[in-house]
């Protein structure tokens, strides 16, 4: 197929970049996102998040025509969903905008179209999807029913990219491919190798949907031992960060670095879809999660040991973002340590953010949004919650007066 009209449902951290390496091929694509904000700026070139490069990307892509934004989806040759997969009470995955954005596009979709569902989900939401649009169009056939012969093709392709380098992620990195037959599976290959450069390799839906779990896991259970282990150097007054500088000598040691918790959209929540699946032998999987979600309360603790020894202490927090050098706020461990603490009434808090202009709604109110050196001149504590590049910068005489809580290792 040639794939004249690629829509993309979903403009978010993934969902533009894929629209802008689509428009970068000179295809025509339209995404959809159900923020009149985000289709406004987009429509003028602009970019609602931040990722390097990608700003160009948009501009040249919608200054030339070939990407255009808007809230309703319209009839196209693929469609690729990539609206966000969270969790709800219980850390069940909530497929609610997975189930929104299948029931958005099936008033347009035509025989002979593809549906790509990129969104990270747990086994099986592959299969769901198909079976909304099923019960949407009942004048089209689905691989559930119609295998190789049906009307409409659908597959799952999760994207697989670090945020800070995702354009060339994008691009560079294999992709796995499942389909949900396998001309599905091969259709899905030829859109993709529009700009994938690495390999598109196939498999089934099932597969795929459970490789991109199994990623995120390892790294999650990985993350989970070096947070571990700092909390036991902590006890037994050992640098952690030098200790696992030794121990990575070792040619076959390459222990992670410790932090505060784990954020993010995928490594945070990615593993409670396979607890979900397999309650009973997902074991190391849970205990991670659990090492990792216990580090964040570490942190408050320690903070809280702290300014017990002032009368009036101001605490001046580093870093919102859930990694460095991005704006990407979702799942992150040091609002919910920021949280906790100006709930608690630990401090005054300060709080510095170079990526953002304005705090998230969860502490509007309690927390005063500041400049790097206002908050280092005003605090008793300084904790360093992300490794920002601003972070690195600051003069250590700075700090010498004062009480350091370094969850990232950047002064130690």
């Amino acid at each position: 197929m040639s794939f004249d009209v690629i829509s993309i449902i979903g403009l978010g951290y993934i969902g533009l970049p894929t629209a802008a390496a689509f428009a970068a091929r000179r295809k025509k694509v339209v995404g959809v996102d159900v923020s009149q904000s985000a289709v406004d700026t987009i429509n003028k070139g602009e970019i609602h998040i931040v990722e390097p490069e990608l700003d160009m990307l948009v501009h040249a892509a919608v200054t030339q025509g070939h990407l255009r934004a808007t809230l309703i989806p319209e009839p196209a040759d693929a469609f690729l969903i990539a609206v966000p997969t969270p969790f709800c009470d219980g850390n069940k995955p909530d497929l609610s905008y997975i189930e929104a954005a299948s029931r958005s596009i099936a008033p347009v979709l035509k025989k002979g179209d593809i549906v790509v569902l990129e969104s990270t989900s747990p086994v099986g939401a592959t299969e769901k999807m198909s079976a909304w649009l099923a019960n949407c169009r009942p004048d089209l056939t689905f691989p559930q029913h119609a295998g190789e012969q049906s009307d409409i093709r659908i597959a799952h392709c999760p994207e697989r990219v670090l945020p800070g380098h995702v354009i060339r992620e994008l691009v560079q990195n294999d992709r796995v491919i499942g389909g949900m037959t396998r001309r599905c599976g091969e259709l899905a290959r030829d859109l993709y190798q529009i700009f994938v450069q690495g390999d598109c390799i196939l498999t089934d839906a099932r597969t795929a949907e459970m490789c991109k779990l199994s990623e995120n896991a390892f790294r999650d259970v990985n993350i989970a031992y070096a947070n571990e282990l700092s909390m036991i150097c902590d006890r037994l007054d050992i640098n952690v960060w030098e200790l696992i500088r030794l121990a990575n000598r070792h040619p076959r040691v390459s222990i992670l670095q410790p932090g505060p918790g784990v954020g993010g959209h995928c490594i945070a929540v990615d593993p409670w879809f396979i607890v979900d699946s397999a309650p009973d032998e997902a074991k190391l999987i849970r205990t991670a999660r659990g090492v990792n979600d216990g580090k964040s309360h570490y942190v408050i603790e320690q903070t809280k040991r702290l300014a017990a020894r002032f009368k009036a202490p101001v605490i001046a927090c580093l870093g919102l973002a859930f990694k460095a050098n991005i704006d990407d706020l979702r799942e992150s461990p040091a609002i919910d340590i920021v949280n906790q603490l100006a709930d608690e009434r630990v401090a005054d808090i300060v709080v510095v953010e170079p990526n953002v202009a304005v705090l998230p709604e969860a502490l509007r109110g309690k927390v005063e949004l500041t400049s790097l050196t206002s908050a280092i001149e005003a605090a008793d504590i300084v904790l360093l919650l992300v490794d920002h590049r601003e972070f690195k910068d600051i003069n250590r005489r700075r700090l010498q007066s004062k009480l350091l809580v370094d969850t990232r290792g950047i002064f130690s």
